[in-house]
């Protein structure tokens, strides 16, 4: 669905043969200390994208190459300007180990030597059982590929036609943030196929002659049509962005796809009123159920008066939307991914 580099160019800093600054560290086991302080050297860089953005929270171990001792390798996550460094290093042969969640780790092998100060050259990361690269920013690793998948999941679309963004076939999709839920919600909610939708449903409406209030002609037409529009972007942008960003909640339907069909069909009734939380544990669905009161008791401010509903009746749509959901699920599950072309099951998952 998108293909984006992931790129993490090193670059370093002014030597200074004496390693005033460096990090008193013991290097690896396995490479003789035999050098004097002035001749120690240093193996540092900073991980970046293509464009020069920063990548903040890379995994970087280093560990002497070849080594049998029993310490453990010396390792760091990259700071907020996407920096690392091991100092204090003698002359030998090293392996650093870039890895981030999501992505395939990546290993290289440095020689270093006596007092030399040791700039990384780029290093390319992969998503995991995925062939689709990607480029990393600013971001944190988690948040990055949540974007990737994110992205992904913006180009499913039924027969190639109908937006099918709110659900997601990774097992294990990372969590989206709040900036992310409301991506999400306004892509779905000016896809020029939702505009489509909102023109028939006002059609059929006038020709029926519902909410009659407004009357006929194109003037009543206009108002169906915002009305129909107005409903749907209220939903969406509550039910899928405000409350779950609220309630810390994933808006998404997690495809399962494995097991009986007794067991994927009571696990997508029950995802109606349950949903998975941005910790990744279930939980009950707040954000779409307090989402349908919320849209249904918002829309008694532009309907008809002769339509609008009371609190009974609000409640009462609300779980008519609940219904509607269950069965939006089922559809999710047995049927919708057999007729979305750019549905993709397993990507980036188990990298570390």
């Amino acid at each position: 669905m998108f293909c984006v580099l992931l790129c993490m160019a090193a670059s370093g800093g002014a030597q200074d043969g004496g390693g005033g600054a460096a990090s008193q560290m013991s290097p690896p086991t396995g490479v003789a200390q035999t050098a004097s302080p002035s001749a120690q050297g240093s193996i540092h860089g900073i991980v970046a994208s293509r464009d020069g953005a920063v990548y903040e929270g890379v995994h970087v171990e280093l560990s002497a190459a070849g080594a049998t001792g029993s310490e453990p390798a010396r390792a760091e996550a990259t700071d907020s300007d996407g920096a690392f460094s091991f100092a204090g290093l003698p002359a030998g042969s090293y392996r650093l180990t870039f890895s981030s969640e999501g992505f395939t780790s990546r290993t290289v092998t440095v020689q270093l030597g006596a007092g030399q100060i040791y700039d990384t050259h780029e290093i390319v990361l992969q998503m995991a059982g995925a062939a689709t690269e990607v480029k990393v920013s600013a971001e944190s690793p988690t948040v990055e590929l949540a974007h990737e998948q994110l992205h992904i999941e913006e180009q499913q679309r039924v027969l190639g036609v109908i937006p099918n963004y709110y659900v997601t076939y990774e097992h294990n999709a990372a969590p989206l943030d709040a900036r992310q839920k409301y991506q999400l919600a306004w892509r779905s909610s000016i896809d020029p196929v939702t505009f489509l939708l909102s023109g028939i449903f006002a059609g059929v409406e006038q020709t029926n002659d519902e909410f009659s209030g407004y009357g006929q002609g194109a003037e009543g037409y206009a108002k169906r049509f915002g009305a129909n529009y107005t409903d749907g972007f209220v939903g969406t942008m509550i039910g899928g962005a405000i409350l779950p960003s609220l309630f810390r909640q994933d808006p998404r339907y997690f495809y399962k796809g494995t097991g009986t069909v007794r067991a994927r069909t009571l696990y997508a009734l029950a995802n109606a009123v349950i949903c998975k939380g941005d910790n990744g544990r279930w939980q009950f669905n707040y954000s779409g159920v307090l989402g349908s009161l919320a849209a249904g008791g918002i829309s008694n401010l532009y309907y008809p008066a002769s339509n609008r509903s009371g609190v009974a009746l609000t409640f009462e749509n609300a779980g008519l939307d609940t219904v509607e959901n269950a069965v939006d699920d089922l559809f999710e599950e047995f049927v919708l991914k057999k007729f979305t072309p750019k549905a993709k099951s397993g990507a980036g998952q188990g990298a570390q």
